[in-house]
């Protein structure tokens, strides 16, 4: 999906910081796809009304490159419900230090299930 606006709900924002890179100064693919990870942990967890757990990612895109100050802000758009799992669309753009420019820089499908105290798959709650 290309799009000039961010495509769901804003689940986080964080700034991109030097201790986030390799050696070269580069913003690792690891960080900006944990911090999309925990976007749509976060999302999906209210939607089941409970603990959820990431089982899937799938289509990762990666467009253009994070760099150190950019401010990452990830967003989480649903897409489909199943008994126990939920899957979301989640994008993450930054806006760039020099001027605020909003860039779209990665997206992915990301998959969690409705577990219960024991770590097992229980049905989802919408809350």
């Amino acid at each position: 999906m290309n799009s000039d606006e961010p495509q769901g709900e804003l689940a986080i924002r964080t700034a991109a910081m030097p201790a986030d890179t390799n050696a070269n100064g580069d913003i690792f693919g690891g960080w900006l796809l944990a911090q999309m990870d925990i976007a749509g942990g976060i999302t999906a967890a209210g939607v089941a009304g409970g603990r959820v757990v990431t089982v899937g990612i799938e289509s990762m895109q990666f467009h253009r490159p994070v760099f150190v100050g950019d401010v990452l802000c990830a967003y989480a758009d649903l897409l489909r419900v199943g008994t126990t799992s939920l899957t979301f669309r989640i994008q993450a753009w930054v806006i760039r230090q020099n001027g605020g420019v909003r860039v779209k820089v990665t997206e992915g499908v990301f998959t969690y299930v409705a577990v219960d105290d024991e770590r097992k798959p229980r049905p989802v709650r919408l809350q």
